[in-house]
């Protein structure tokens, strides 16, 4: 084997809190070597990101320090080497492309000026003409259209994707030895992640770079990495190829991590989820740190008491943490998911059937309009309207749930916020129990909401800091005038207990909570009223997958014990499948296509609709080089100014004439039970989009 271009060798690093000393990267140790990609994935918290940085010397030293080990790279440990020479090897040899590429870049240099700085520090001498070649040279090497246009840009004229392209550009401009991504699809739409995979892989093709991934989506680390090292606890718990990881996983929390996953293909009715909460740092159990959480410990001495060592496997290449790593079950077989227990199929379920239209209509959106007013220009002249929402139609019955999915600026938000009433509709009609509900002021939306409820993206700030549990899950039945003292305190209790929380949550605060505990509390607020429908805007995005798991199952059965109907509004296409009834599609403000979720799911008819479920990243490492994949080019057209005809002709495949001068209508064109908006629909089964050879962008 060829020698590793990265060597890191028992790193520890320790990290002084108001609790006492964390240790948060103990007893690390792994190589890289030359052309491979290494992912590094666990839960927040597990120490994927803090050995990283351990090893660039990027630990604040404020309070934190590297207290042993070594990382060598060419011979020499970077962990020794004075600050000065730190830096040169940083950005020069080795480079990182950070997880927030809107925080990384400065808002006040042109995205060019950045590029040339990056190289120009590390070639003093270089002229900058021949800066700003390379820059240009390298941005179109990452997929960006018009790059001598883009190069004087700032970053606020990129789209998220284009920023993300514009930062492993600015990684590559030195062409590093070793590149390293911190979650670099996180906050991606599936077809934009789609794009910056293709660019890493081309990159790493054409630079022949070593490369670091870390992460915490296994459909990613699937889709490009070489072999994983899973962490938990601020330990390597397990290390493999990545078909060994993935087929044959020897550790219980990597198992249970892969179970914890909503697959398009996923036959059950729950999800498997890990159970419990990740723990803190500062407060690690004894022995194994995984025990607690374990289906295999099931309280063994060995594991409450003896810290496990990387056992070999299957030879030096494959090694995992876990006393009885010779129990552990494979996740998956042929392909599918394979709970510990029985099998719960849909059919079993209080869910609606897909056939069900005998239920009650609870809410009816009819050619839902909404435009945003520009900003005023330069001498007072307005620019043209946001046109974020354009005749969007849907029903939603009373015990189903609507998927609503879409790229970031489809209006999936925006459509969620003008139902509850949170944003004024510009046209159309929305009724809320027959009622039409478009103009109803703020006191009559108040009397609405005791129905209607929603539950926002992000648990961090969508509690109040400074209220008690108990105040935020009984602050609706404050507002509604139902508070009723010490028996509304003991109903704040059984509802925290109904949302799988201790009833003394009630007297803790939000940031004594960990991500899921505070979306567990927002459900609960949000049941508070009884309501019929909830509107879940997002509401497991911001979660860990074995956390997203446990969110998903409760939302399942306060569903089938309440008979409650959801909208769920979201960008990952797993989850929708796994969660709803229905599906609606929406592109820039208008919904492609609509139907149940084995007519979306099994025989989309739109060529987005397709895209989306072709960039699905599958969690199985053979499929990863399948040739039906589509690869969506450009980025969604600014609402400002919507294309003519079909909004989707810019990024498809099929357009024509027509779809520049005729807007399709919503219409099922093919007789086969659902429509999409397309004048050229075509049916694909199986997740497989019927791709015209070599008009598609082919991964």
């Amino acid at each position: 084997m060829t020698e590793p271009v990265l060597s890191v060798r028992d790193l520890v690093t320790e990290f002084r809190t108001s609790a006492g000393v964390v240790h948060a990267v103990d007893h690390v140790s792994f190589d890289l070597y030359p052309g491979e990609t290494l992912a590094v994935v666990g839960e927040s918290g597990s120490g994927k990101s803090a050995t990283v940085l351990s090893a660039l010397g990027l630990i604040p030293k404020t309070d934190g320090k590297v207290v042993g080990g070594s990382v060598l790279f060419r011979g020499r440990d970077l962990l020794a080497l004075p600050a000065e020479q730190l830096r040169r090897v940083r950005g020069r040899d080795i480079a990182m492309v950070f997880q927030d590429p809107m925080t990384s870049l400065n808002p006040v240099f042109t995205v060019g000026a950045q590029l040339s700085e990056a190289i120009m520090v590390h070639h003093p001498k270089m002229r900058a003409t021949a800066a700003r070649a390379r820059g240009i040279e390298v941005l179109a090497l990452v997929g960006l259209p018009n790059p001598e246009l883009r190069y004087d840009q700032y970053p606020h004229e990129y789209s998220g994707g284009m920023r993300q392209r514009a930062m492993i550009a600015m990684a590559i401009i030195n062409d590093p030895e070793i590149l390293i991504a911190d979650e670099p699809t996180t906050a991606l739409d599936v077809t934009i992640q789609a794009q910056v995979l293709e660019v890493l892989r081309k990159v790493q093709r054409e630079t022949r770079s070593a490369s670091i991934i870390i992460t915490h989506d296994l459909g990613v680390v699937a889709e490009t990495a070489d072999r994983v090292l899973v962490m938990y606890g601020g330990r390597i718990v397990e290390s493999g190829d990545v078909t060994t990881i993935f087929h044959s996983p020897r550790h219980p929390y990597t198992a249970g991590l892969m179970r914890s996953m909503p697959q398009v293909s996923d036959r059950a009715d729950r999800l498997v989820p890990i159970p419990g909460d990740a723990p803190s740092m500062d407060d690690l159990p004894s022995g194994c740190a995984f025990h607690p959480r374990c289906t295999l410990s099931a309280g063994r001495t060995a594991c409450t008491t003896d810290k496990p060592e990387l056992h070999e496997i299957s030879g030096p290449t494959h090694v995992a943490a876990c006393h009885f790593w010779s129990e552990v079950s494979a996740p998956f077989a042929d392909g599918l998911l394979v709970p510990d227990g029985p099998v719960a199929e849909r059919g079993d379920s209080g869910h609606a059937d897909e056939s069900d239209r005998d239920r009650p209509e609870l809410l009816s959106v009819r050619d839902l309009v909404k435009h945003f007013p520009a900003k005023r220009r330069l001498f007072g002249r307005r620019g043209a309207p946001v046109r974020a929402v354009e005749g969007v139609s849907l029903e939603l019955r009373a015990g189903e749930t609507l998927g609503l999915v879409g790229e970031s600026g489809s209006g999936k938000t925006t459509v969620g916020k003008a139902i509850m009433g949170l944003v004024g509709s510009s046209g159309g009609r929305i009724a809320f129990l027959g009622e039409d509900i478009t103009g109803h002021d703020r006191k009559a939306l108040r009397d609405v909401r005791r129905d209607l409820q929603i539950v926002f993206q992000d648990p961090y700030t969508s509690l109040d800091p400074k209220m008690k549990v108990s105040q935020l899950v009984a602050e609706p039945l404050r507002i509604h005038g139902r508070y009723d003292g010490e028996k509304s305190h003991a109903y704040v209790r059984t509802l925290l207990e109904r949302v799988g929380l201790p009833a003394g949550f009630a007297a803790r605060y939000p940031h004594q909570l960990s991500g899921g505990q505070r979306q567990r509390v927002g459900i609960a607020r949000a049941l508070a009223l009884e309501p019929r429908v909830i509107v879940l805007d997002e509401p497991v995005s911001a979660l860990d997958v074995s956390v997203q798991a446990q969110v998903i199952n409760l939302l399942q059965e306060l569903q089938d014990e309440l008979g409650l109907a959801y909208l769920f509004i979201a960008h990952d296409l797993s989850v929708v499948h796994h969660v709803s009834d229905r599906v609606a599609v929406m592109y820039l403000g208008k919904i492609m296509e609509i139907g149940s979720r084995s007519d979306i799911y099994g025989a989309p008819t739109h060529p987005y609709t397709q895209a989306l479920l072709s960039a699905v990243p599958l969690p199985d490492p053979a499929q990863r080089d399948r040739g039906d994949k589509i690869v969506l080019t450009g980025d969604v057209p600014s609402p400002s100014a919507p294309p003519s005809g079909c909004v989707f002709r810019t990024r498809c495949w099929k357009a024509d004439d027509r779809c520049a001068s005729e807007v399709p209508e919503l219409a099922d064109r093919l007789g086969i039970g659902h429509p999409s908006a397309c004048h050229h629909p075509e049916p694909a089964t199986a997740n497989r989009p019927a791709v015209t050879a070599g008009k598609p962008t082919p991964s």
